[in-house]
């Protein structure tokens, strides 16, 4: 089993309220959610409405299909005109971890 998480921290565009957070943040979260069958949140900086921290993981016995899912996964965010990706963390867990 093998095991890999992406950390995502964002630069969010002309936002001015936590509402107006919620209304970029959600749509990419459940994007990748639906589109990549991943587990994702808002995982930190939710008091700072010009900034998100996303965190996504998933699971697979191939470590070469993990690799290309979260590949993937950062391009689709990478890719998102309302956000600067400004980091992104990268973790994975193989089956000789202890």
């Amino acid at each position: 089993m093998y095991v890999g998480t992406l950390s995502f921290d964002l630069l969010l565009g002309d936002v001015r309220s936590l509402k107006e957070k919620r209304s970029v943040v959600r749509p990419i979260v459940a994007e990748l959610h639906r589109k990549f069958a991943v587990s994702v949140a808002e995982v930190g900086d939710q008091d700072l409405y010009r900034r998100a921290e996303i965190g996504l993981a998933a699971v697979s016995g191939d470590p070469g299909h993990l690799t290309d899912l979260l590949d993937r996964c950062e391009r689709f965010v990478a890719g998102r005109p309302e956000v600067e990706l400004l980091s992104v963390r990268r973790r994975f867990h193989g089956a000789h971890d202890d």
